[in-house]
């Protein structure tokens, strides 16, 4: 069996900015959880059998204590803001597995939930469905990849190193010096995407790297000003790359079967009637009638 593990807040974003406005019966706004309904479905009628799927439930997080500067919610349309909820028990009604992160992100679900499926050796492969590049660091070898399905492209370990030049253990330590401007930490100053490649490619993490820039690896250029930036900069280096860092712990599931999909729920009915989705509620009860639930 395959695991599919998906990003419902980027696919949430990406439809709210693709797809037009939509109310449901009660003014509620649905365009975009609509569209990830569709979406993740058609997953399962082209033969995905075990699906997870991760929410912000809020943007904010632990990280937010860590470092004042983290992402917010500030500045978020109100109306893809108050899809959230709507699409996770939709999500639900529809039989998907849904983890809505309060406390941690989606992407820590994910992160989690990766690594406890790729330990089933039932498990052929796990397929992190996002093009998000802190989940590069979930990837292994060709069992845990990243798929980016609006460009059905793929990424497996080789596909990291080609991307960013290091090998997907040093990715918080090489998001930690280039910096995230999506999750609001600027790195530290001088560093940028070749110098970390080329530096993290010979010393795979922070505490590795020589503090004497004389002692660096010849192919390191301006080795000098970049330990001298690193080393002025430490402690928030390492806060970065904690803030990089995506969490194993969260609770995703038991075991893998939990994520088996089996049919709709008694009351996904009642939620295409509001969204006006019925074509939707068609479609999932004939597939699950014809037994793709497995």
């Amino acid at each position: 069996m395959d695991v599919h593990l998906i990003d419902g807040t980027y696919e949430l974003f990406r439809h709210f900015f693709a797809v037009p406005s939509s109310k449901d019966a009660n003014g509620q706004e649905v365009g975009a959880m609509r569209g990830v309904l569709t979406s993740v479905f058609s997953m399962i009628e082209r033969g995905a059998t075990h699906i997870g799927v991760a929410t912000d439930h809020v943007v904010e997080s632990f990280r937010n204590d860590l470092y004042p500067g983290y992402k917010t919610s500030e500045g978020v349309n109100p109306q893809l803001l108050s899809q959230f909820p709507v699409l996770e028990e939709a999500l639900e009604a529809m039989g998907v597995r849904v983890w809505p992160m309060i406390q941690f992100e989606a992407d820590d679900a994910l992160a989690s939930a990766a690594a406890k499926a790729a330990s089933d050796d039932r498990v052929g492969q796990v397929f992190i469905c996002t093009p998000d590049k802190d989940l590069s660091q979930c990837v292994v070898g060709t069992r845990v990849v990243q798929l980016d399905r609006r460009r059905e492209a793929l990424r497996d370990e080789a596909g990291v190193v080609e991307r960013f030049g290091v090998k997907p253990h040093s990715i918080p330590d090489y998001l930690a010096v280039v910096g995230d401007s999506a999750d609001g930490f600027p790195g530290v100053s001088g560093w940028g995407a070749k110098g970390a490649a080329l530096t993290l490619s010979q010393y795979p993490h922070l505490e590795g790297i020589p503090k004497d820039w004389r002692e660096w690896h010849p192919s390191i250029k301006k080795a000098r000003a970049l330990s001298e930036s690193l080393f002025s900069a430490w402690n928030d280096a390492l806060l970065f790359r904690t803030l990089a860092t995506l969490r194993l712990d969260v609770p995703v599931f038991d075991t893998v079967e939990d994520l088996r999909w089996r049919g709709p729920r008694p009351n996904f009915e009642e939620h295409c009637q509001r969204m006006k989705a019925l074509t939707l509620f068609r479609r999932v009860t004939a597939a699950k009638s014809k037994g793709y639930s497995g």
